[in-house]
């Protein structure tokens, strides 16, 4: 811009503070982050069966939401957009993948490599911002990303296994964000759609098994029955939580809510299960840790410095800035 052009900027405001907006967001990741508890109250079930009842049992849970709170039309209008159709045709493959390791990585006691994964997701996002939309790293970044494939390499070198857990759950994750930026749904309506995708060849999975006398849920017991048709709940639950508070909070503090979820989930692997947590998986955590605080620091600079920008200038109106 011309030193000599002078334009008016009028600045978007940013959220109010919201403390119940807070509040929101920090009880969906933290619902997110304990969901180990309640997936170990399944113990000796399939991951895949819980897997398919999940996506079922999901479906049937927002779909009766979102009718009871009168948005059956908004429902359909996303489910008529072709782009929306498309975008979560193929998320619903993320999410049953993302959804299966999950299931399967708790039921194998490998809750704190799951923790990993998730805590890769923001770094991983950061890197496919750089080689699919050829975004520019900032310094901090570039750091942050090279701390966390030093991470992994170093499982992979001194621990001698490759992470696959932590890697398909990042990559999936990561992948299904990626993707839904194509979608101009809500979260739950994207929800929906998805599950949408996915109930049809879960509900021939679920037939299958029972077709075969494989089916556990037919030989389960009250306690087993009520947690599998659960699963739907406690996969919408934090989802509603979580965008009652992203609408009420800046980015920003949302970012950094978001390593509430994979800070539980590793505690409780290693805390309340045992876990095992040697030298030389603490050495690559360590690593991935760092890299995520370099990514929250500039993600906070980068913020801070939005918010001075959009400050007005004295003597201007309150919300207008001019620059030269």
């Amino acid at each position: 811009m011309s030193t000599s052009a002078t334009t008016t900027a009028v600045t978007r405001s940013a959220p109010p503070p919201s403390s119940g907006g807070g509040l929101a967001a920090f009880a969906s990741y933290f619902l997110w982050g304990v969901l180990p508890i309640y997936w170990k109250q399944l113990d000796g079930q399939s991951p895949l069966e819980l897997t398919l009842h999940r996506m079922v049992w999901t479906l049937a849970a927002v779909l009766l939401f979102q009718i009871v709170r009168g948005r059956a039309r908004e429902v359909w209008a996303a489910w008529s957009d072709p782009a929306n159709r498309r975008a979560h045709a193929l998320n619903s493959a993320l999410l049953a993948a993302n959804w299966g390791i999950y299931v399967w990585a708790v039921a194998n006691d490998h809750i704190i490599e799951a923790s990993l994964g998730y805590f890769l997701v923001p770094l991983l996002n950061v890197l496919l911002g750089r080689l699919v939309f050829t975004e520019i790293l900032t310094r901090w970044q570039g750091l942050a990303v090279g701390l966390a494939a030093g991470g992994v390499l170093w499982l992979v070198v001194l621990v001698g296994t490759v992470p696959w857990v932590a890697l398909g759950l990042a990559g999936s994750w990561a992948g299904y964000g990626l993707v839904r930026k194509r979608s101009h749904a809500s979260a739950l309506n994207g929800l929906l759609l998805e599950t949408s995708f996915a109930t049809p060849f879960a509900l021939v999975g679920l037939g299958w098994l029972a077709f075969r006398g494989e089916a556990m849920i037919l030989h389960a017991g009250a306690t087993t029955l009520g947690l599998t048709l659960g699963t739907g709940v406690i996969s919408m639950v934090p989802l509603v939580l979580f965008g009652y508070g992203a609408k009420r909070l800046r980015f920003t503090t949302l970012g950094l809510l978001q390593y509430v979820a994979p800070t539980c989930q590793f505690l409780i692997g290693w805390l309340i299960y045992r876990e095992a947590f040697s030298w030389e998986r603490a050495g690559a955590f360590a690593l991935i840790w760092l890299g995520l605080a370099c990514y929250s620091f500039d993600t906070w600079q980068r913020s801070s410095a939005a918010l001075t920008a959009r400050a007005p200038s004295a003597g201007s109106p309150s919300g207008v800035r001019l620059q030269k």
